[in-house]
């Protein structure tokens, strides 16, 4: 399965019970190989631009954003499970098969378009309160979605021990075939920032780690550096590729925009504004105080 694949998988399921398409989705991406997995978590972390905000397919979409965390977790050699519930909980709960503890995990994916994201949207307080009785918080998120410098996030990560990890790291586990194993425990990937927060000051604790992290991932899965530079630059290869094909969506769409007759520009207008909806919002409530 490769990601148009995935992308028509999805906008089948959206007619159906979110649900239901949920189990059926989770059944089909369990059973796929290492190398389609590998190459759909390269992928998965950037939300394309043509899928509409807060729609179905956004919501099945982020979902399946999970579910390749767990099946990346699988191929580790992890138990885990997608959980169904979306709120005041995380997405996965995953046990280790040899060494006795346990982690909770969230997937995050953006659009390229986006740029104003704040601590919020990582959601790294709600991950320390979401481990629960688990030993891990772990957040798969885009490598290159990480603020560079300053950020609460690194503050709330350090203090909360939530794993800073990323679809980029994963790639890179998977690609080098590494599994946990009876001799071979991963704790350290997921306890990152307990580690790193032993040599950083109070007032260093907002700035990025990120490249301490990648340095201690070559130790504990023992690669060399070029081989995760490597590794690398294949994935940013691909953000490229797929950056230039958003750009694409966008200038067809200006090219779309402008060839229309005034009285459709005017109604799609509207409904891109959402003002029908938020007509009907304001009646509701007037509605509600007068009764």
């Amino acid at each position: 399965m490769n990601y148009r694949d995935l992308r028509r998988l999805i906008k089948e399921k959206i007619d159906k019970n979110f649900v239901e398409a949920s189990n059926e989705l989770q059944q089909i991406l369990f059973t796929i190989n290492t190398n389609d997995t590998i190459a759909l978590i390269t992928e998965i972390g950037i939300i394309p631009e043509d899928i509409a905000h807060d729609s179905t397919e956004e919501k099945l979409y982020t979902k399946v954003s999970d579910m390749l965390f767990a099946k990346a977790l699988k191929e580790m050699d992890f138990e885990v499970q997608v959980l169904r519930e979306r709120s005041n909980c995380a997405d996965i709960v995953a046990q280790s098969k040899y060494h006795g503890y346990s982690l909770v995990g969230d997937a995050k994916a953006f659009r390229l378009s986006r740029t104003a994201k704040n601590a919020k949207d990582f959601k790294v307080d709600s991950m320390v309160h979401w481990r629960g009785d688990n030993d891990y918080s772990v957040l798969a998120c885009p490598y290159y979605q990480y603020p560079k410098a300053n950020s609460q996030i690194y503050k709330s990560a350090l203090y909360g021990n939530v794993a800073l990890f990323s679809w980029e790291y994963l790639y890179v586990l998977l690609s080098a075939h590494v599994k946990e194993t009876p001799n071979l425990n991963l704790s350290d990937l997921w306890n990152q920032s307990a580690i790193i927060r032993q040599n950083v000051t109070v007032e260093e604790s907002n700035k990025s780690f990120i490249r301490q992290q990648d340095c201690n991932l070559l130790n504990i899965i023992n690669i060399s550096e070029n081989v995760f530079n490597h590794l690398f630059a294949q994935i940013k290869e691909m953000i490229v590729e797929r950056g230039n094909s958003e750009i694409l969506y966008y200038e067809d769409e200006i090219n779309r925009i402008r060839q229309l007759d005034r009285e459709t520009a005017i109604e799609e207008l509207i409904v891109c504004m959402k003002l029908d909806s938020k007509i009907d919002t304001i009646r509701t409530f007037i509605n509600q105080i007068n009764r």
